[in-house]
């Protein structure tokens, strides 16, 4: 059929070209007679352009098809690794648990598809039930080393937004997991951020010189003996304590800057916490304490240059 369909073509070529160069041939003055040799050329040169052009069709397919066969490949076994990093999380040596953490990691990195599952992944680990207290029943030998490795493994993550691995436009899900220290210093947050629910028992969680561009929220959050440190962090977006209960440790926001976003501590209870604003600066943000309920907490306000346009809004109660 190919040389069925180029002999045809060849045929038309030949009968377009003939008659070309006969009426090329009957201007001349005398008319001359049709040169069959270039008749045969034109018709070799449009035949052999055409087969060009055709081979080139045919190897673009080609290519194509390759890349696609090499892309399922890769991404088979990216899948594979998931599940081998995976099944490592759930091991039950810590120490294959930390590999999981580490091969999960630089997943994302190569998987940027895909990379938001990883960090959820992580995440979701965190949010797991957890024992911080070695006396107590439940508490897992080398787990709390496995959860440090993934707060520092994110933090990592965070420092150079510009970085091809960043992870820092992605949305971090922390919501009920139990926090006895971690260290996410200097990293830059752009997405969601939830601690809902979250219980810090003890240990210091420092966002020291952190950013958040996104929703940082801490409602319904347990403070209890903790002391979480964002010390000159910047924020542009809301920060939510909400709901949140502080029966002991501390907050610092000291050298902190507010620049447009909100503070809430709607409906929080404090028992004996304390929040510390030292030198914060609020460039038309909001701290705001709507309804909450005080017992003996301290309140370290300090030097707080508040500008025209920003508000500074306590409400009934003591401490």
């Amino acid at each position: 059929m190919a040389l069925i369909a180029v002999g045809a073509l060849g045929w038309v070529i030949y009968i377009y070209a003939y008659d070309h160069f006969a009426q090329a041939a009957a201007n001349q003055k005398p008319p001359q007679p049709v040169n069959i040799n270039d008749v045969l050329k034109a018709t070799v040169t449009a035949l052999t352009l055409v087969g060009a052009v055709l081979a080139g069709l045919y190897a673009y397919r080609k290519q194509l098809l390759s890349e696609g066969d090499a892309h399922r490949a890769d991404a088979n076994q990216l899948a594979e690794r998931y599940t081998a990093a995976a099944e490592q999380l759930g091991h039950d040596q810590a120490a294959v648990r930390l590999a999981g953490v580490y091969a999960l990691a630089r997943l994302a990195d190569d998987w940027e598809e895909q990379r938001q599952v990883c960090i959820d992944v992580l995440c979701a680990y965190l949010r797991m039930p957890y024992q911080p207290d070695p006396t107590a029943s439940g508490h897992k030998p080398g787990e709390r080393e496995v959860r440090q490795t993934i707060v520092s493994v994110i933090r990592s993550h965070l420092q150079e937004p510009g970085a091809a691995t960043a992870w820092c436009l992605h949305d971090f899900n922390f919501t009920g997991a139990v926090f006895d220290g971690g260290n996410f210093a200097t990293s830059h947050f752009r997405g969601a951020t939830s601690f809902f629910g979250a219980t810090f028992s003890g240990g210091t969680l420092s966002f020291r010189s952190a950013t958040f561009g996104g929703i940082l929220s801490f409602r319904g959050a347990t403070f209890s003996g903790s002391r979480v440190d964002f010390e000159r962090s910047t924020f542009s977006g809301m920060v939510d304590f909400g709901d949140a209960t502080f029966s002991g440790g501390a907050i610092r926001f000291g050298r902190a800057v507010f620049s447009g976003g909100t503070v809430d501590f709607s409906s929080a209870t404090f028992s004996g916490g304390t929040v510390d604003f030292e030198r914060a600066t609020l460039t038309g943000g909001t701290i705001a304490f709507d309804a909450p309920t005080f017992s003996g907490t301290v309140f370290e306000w300090g030097p707080l240059p508040v500008p025209t346009g920003a508000r500074l809004r306590p409400t009934s109660g003591q401490g």
